[in-house]
């Protein structure tokens, strides 16, 4: 079955797919600045690692969220 193309999609579908990438795009850009900004010895875990993933995996959000949460050490 194929999907449908965008212009078939609802006014209201669409709207909620561009917002919820909009806000999946704003956690990343958040995250990774923290990322770039925060000092090796503050994050748990590798920095390439954490950028490969936050970058290269569509997660839905959960990427950013798990390094904002649980992949920086407390100062």
């Amino acid at each position: 079955m194929a999907g449908k193309r965008w212009s078939e999609l609802d006014p209201r579908v669409r709207q909620a797919i561009l917002l919820g990438g909009a806000f999946e795009a704003g956690l990343k850009v958040a995250a990774l600045v923290d990322l770039a900004q925060r000092p090796r010895s503050d994050i748990r875990g590798s920095k390439a690692a954490w950028a490969v993933a936050l970058t290269l995996v569509n997660s839905g959000g959960v990427v950013p969220i798990v390094y904002l949460l649980r992949g920086r050490r407390r100062s």
